[in-house]
Formats: structure tokens, sequence, C-alpha cells
């Protein structure tokens, strides 16, 4: 069966992928939560799973070796599924603790078994660790991974100080609080090894919900959207214009300058500055049958007359001026 099936039947075989520790492959299945408004048919799916549950006992140590020795060594099938249907109730052990971030436990049951398939195709019988405690770090994984990727409309925890910010930010501040420490920022950084900006960063995105640039900002037909008043990357109208004007005039009184200059100086102005695609200093020297460094002194020279004939003219030069080669 594969381990995307119906929430309500168990996986049966193992698949590959995932990483959590406790054991819990004994505790008894937590009572399925009371039904909620449009809830009952949810409530319902979770009832019918719990019972199925019941039919599949924890086995002993002894029985668990053999069997993943089986399954290591022979690639038993039947093996690995009587290993996976023992320890489900790890994984409804693990989902409940996330029921009140994310309501539908069936969806943390289902990434939960997943994650305890990936642990019983990796499992090594001969390190002396249980399967519980082994599975439990994939389990508690899968389920984690689920609530980063669906819990905002825009995804958190794309980087690892976002991952760890998401899960113990709101622990430290109450950690510091206890202490009574004002929980800043900076502190909070310090803690937790990321900087201050991903943790303001974070606050804010915890602290606000999702929004979508479609709502509209009033309740009115026709209302503009939120989306109406975000700024665009393009530059606007105005600045476009006064670009095209600042150019326009620089480049009237760089011609206006260039006729001031001796041939040599004249043609550096040319090639190095008005041209669209400008020659380096080395295709200047090959030109003028002089050296790059000597293209550099003269160009810097005649830079520093336009400069300083471009500010008696109240003309932006830096805005314009050539690059280092």
């Amino acid at each position: 069966m594969s381990p995307r099936e119906s929430s309500v039947s168990p996986p049966v075989e193992p698949a590959s992928g995932a990483i959590a520790p406790l054991d819990a492959s004994r505790s008894t299945l937590p009572a399925a939560p009371e039904p909620k408004h449009r809830d009952l048919e949810r409530s319902d799916a979770l009832s019918r799973y719990f019972s199925q549950l019941r039919e599949h006992a924890p086995i002993s140590r002894e029985e668990e070796h053999e069997l993943a020795v089986r399954w290591v060594e022979q690639g038993d099938a039947q093996a690995a599924k009587r290993l996976v249907l023992a320890n489900l109730r790890l994984v409804v052990k693990i989902a409940m603790e996330y029921r009140r971030t994310w309501t539908n436990v069936l969806d943390l049951i289902q990434e939960g078994n997943v994650g305890l398939l990936q642990a019983v195709q990796r499992f090594d019988p001969y390190q002396g660790v249980k399967l519980s405690s082994y599975a439990a770090y994939w389990i508690r994984a899968y389920v984690l991974k689920y609530l980063l990727d669906n819990i905002r409309m825009v995804r958190l925890g794309t980087t690892r100080a976002q991952r760890k910010l998401f899960f113990r930010l709101n622990k430290e501040k109450r950690e510091l609080e206890r202490l009574g420490i004002e929980p800043e920022p900076r502190l909070i950084a310090e803690r937790l090894d990321v900087t201050e900006d991903d943790v303001i960063d974070m606050e804010q995105r915890l602290g606000h919900s999702d929004l979508s640039i479609d709502a509209p900002v009033r309740e009115e037909e026709g209302s503009a959207t939120h989306g109406d008043f975000l700024t665009g990357d393009v530059p606007s109208v105005e600045k476009n214009v006064a670009d095209l004007e600042l150019r326009r005039v620089f480049l009237e009184k760089v011609h206006e300058f260039a006729a001031t200059l001796d041939e040599r100086d004249r043609r550096i102005i040319e090639e190095r500055i008005l041209a669209e695609e400008p020659k380096t200093l080395q295709e200047v020297g090959d030109e003028f049958g002089i050296t790059r460094e000597r293209v550099r002194q003269l160009e810097a020279r005649v830079v520093t007359r336009l400069r300083e004939f471009m500010k008696a003219s109240l003309v932006d030069f830096e805005y314009y001026a050539p690059g280092k080669d």
C-alpha cells in the first residue's frame, strides 16, 4: 500500500526518503478530539483510524530485532510491514503534539507515517538502538516539514535560520521574560546564532497573518485591492523623463567640452565616454601605439578636467562617469 493512500488505512510497505527522540511505541492511543462545528466527518475518520490501530499491538524488543534483521538481510517485505504497523502508535503520539498548530491531525499522521516508512527502510538493527527511538526523528522531521510548507500561503523556513526561529523564537522570548530580561531581537539573535535581521523578519511574519494582494481594501463592491498600492520595481514615468533629460544635457556638455581638446584627448572622450560600447583601455592603447597604463593616465587627466567643467555647468557628472576599465 502506498504511504500516501487513505488516511484511515495504515501504510503497509516501506518507501524511500527523511529524520526525531522518544520511546513511545507502547504508549496508549489518545482519545479522538471532540468534534467541533463541521469537523464531524474528520473526527469520524480519525476514530476509525484509531480503531484500526488497536488491531496492531506493539512488539517486544527481541521480535523487533528479529524482524529488522529479516528485512535488512533478506528483504522480507512482510517483516518490514510488521515493523511499520507496530510503530504506528508512535506516529499518532508525535502528530498529536502539533494538533494546536494544525487542526487536521490526519494530515500530520499521514506525513508522520511517511517518515516512519523512511525510518524502517534505513534502520540498522546492529546499532543497539530501538526502532522507535530512531524512527521518532524521521517522523517528527516529516511532520515539521509539512507544517513549514503549509502553515502559511507564503512559505516559511526556507533557510536554516528561518527554521530555527520558527520553532524556537517564542520559546526564547518566554525564557528571557522568565529571567526578567527584555526579549530584544539582538539578545535572541545571539542565543540562537542568527542575525538580528532574521529575528525581526520572523517576528513580523509570525505576528501578522497572510494577506492576499487581491483582497479588497474596503468591503465595498469595486473597492481597490491591496495590490493596487504596492510599489512596483519599474521606475516611475517622472524619473525616466528626468534621467533622459539629464543625460541629454550631459552629452550636450560633453560634446561642448570635447571641442576644446586636441585630437588624442577628443578620441579618448569619444571612445571611452560617449560610445555606446566603450573600448577597453588596451584597445585604445593599441590604436595610439601606447600602453594601457598610459591611456589610463590620459583618461584620468581628461576626466578630471571634464569633471570640473561639468560642475561649473551644474551637471551630475558622477552619475555618468566611466568605469575603471
